[in-house]
């Protein structure tokens, strides 16, 4: 049985009852031990083993990240019986055998990030990144940029990377051991136990919105987005302060907007058979590079999930949840998460004077994201003629 043992992150509530039930045990053997004392010297002896027995354990779960637990999914065997099944890609395959599974180990967790379930409300803008654990540089670039932690225009914005796990040994290790020391450094990831594949991008946004009923239910706003993209997030701040009779506690979905979208029905990343979903076009939905929403509408799509079978493709997911609650996502013309199309008119897409107004674009590579967000915030920047894209 011990061969199933594997580590994992502990929440702070197993924490606490972890160190509660040996603390008991501790004070049993204590008494057991006075009982058999015969002497007040043995006695007073005794006591100070204790305190320093509970010391150590409560240090213990301070210092150390892993505590043995049992494997927490069983793959569905019954998948095998779908039409068609022993042709899918082994991605699809997969997802189909876990779709079932939506708890995993937490193996980084930041459960303070918010003040707390009840001061959460001091978090604006919450930045949801969805990160692999092989992407190291580009979460330092971000950290150094439109990610950083810090008050904008009087509201504070804060920072998370969510990820699941890569590869498996050795290497599972060593992906593992970058994220928790970035986790040391700088206290922005989330990390669950779970193959970190397209597939499941759908889970890691379940799980977060899990994460966040628990530890953020009240942040005013969150950006949704991935590890490539070029936000603006000082003008994100400015356009959600500006927005009429809304401080997050009403629905806001917002971003590329996709109508009419259709399932992909040939062996690609992007492959749906209709045995997963029937339908012939998708509800409409933002596309996933990144999008903007409201902390009511984070907590609506969390609930309505309960109740919806996981899809693949995580943003036409989202869709379907709003879809669930009567909402509807919108289109921003500032947000490009498919990326720029500037061929038409001799455009460079790096120009910063095409991005200064803009709210996010997705596709960049590391480094041109590092040069384009400087390059924003110059104070010599001079944008004579407007840019029409």
């Amino acid at each position: 049985m011990h061969q199933r043992l594997k580590m994992i992150r502990i929440s702070w509530k197993w924490k606490k009852r972890a160190t509660t039930f040996l603390v008991v045990g501790l004070f049993g053997l204590l008494a057991f031990e006075l009982c058999k004392s015969s002497s007040k010297h043995e006695t007073d002896h005794l006591r100070v083993d204790l305190k320093e027995d509970i010391r150590k354990v409560q240090q213990f779960f301070k210092s150390n990240t892993y505590v043995f637990t049992w494997s927490s999914c069983e793959q569905n065997i019954s998948a095998t019986n779908i039409t068609n099944f022993s042709s899918f890609p082994g991605p699809m395959k997969d997802f189909l055998y876990y779709r079932h599974c939506r708890h995993f180990p937490m193996l980084l967790d930041v459960p303070d990030k918010c003040g707390g379930a009840s001061q959460s409300a001091e978090v604006f803008l919450l930045l949801v990144i969805k990160s692999s654990p092989v992407n190291y540089d580009r979460r330092e670039v971000l950290r150094k940029t439109w990610a950083e932690e810090r008050e904008q225009n009087g509201v504070w914005i804060r920072r998370l990377f969510i990820s699941g796990t890569m590869d498996s040994g050795k290497e599972k290790e060593r992906l593992n051991k970058i994220l928790e020391l970035e986790h040391r450094e700088h206290n922005d990831i989330l990390q669950w136990d779970f193959s970190d594949t397209f597939y499941n991008l759908t889970l890691k946004q379940i799980l977060f919105l899990e994460w966040m009923e628990r530890n953020c239910p009240k942040a005013r706003f969150l950006l949704n987005g991935d590890d490539d993209v070029f936000a603006n997030t000082d003008n994100m701040v400015q356009y959600l302060q500006g927005l009429e009779d809304n401080d997050g506690s009403k629905h806001l979905f917002t971003g590329q907007l996709n109508v009419g979208m259709v399932p992909v029905r040939s062996w690609s990343k992007y492959f749906v058979p209709v045995q997963v979903h029937e339908a012939d076009e998708f509800l409409p939905y933002c596309s996933g590079g990144g999008f903007l929403l409201s902390g009511y509408t984070a907590m609506v799509i969390y609930n309505m999930s309960q109740s919806i079978t996981l899809l693949p493709i995580d943003d036409a997911y989202m869709g379907m949840c709003l879809s669930k609650a009567g909402l509807e996502p919108s289109n921003h013309m500032g947000v490009r998460a498919a990326g720029l199309d500037t061929s038409s008119n001799n455009i460079d897409r790096h120009d910063p004077c095409v991005h200064k107004e803009l709210l996010l674009v997705h596709k960049f590579p590391t480094s041109h994201l590092y040069l384009l967000w400087n390059r924003i915030h110059d104070p010599k920047l001079k944008c004579f003629v407007s840019t029409k894209l």
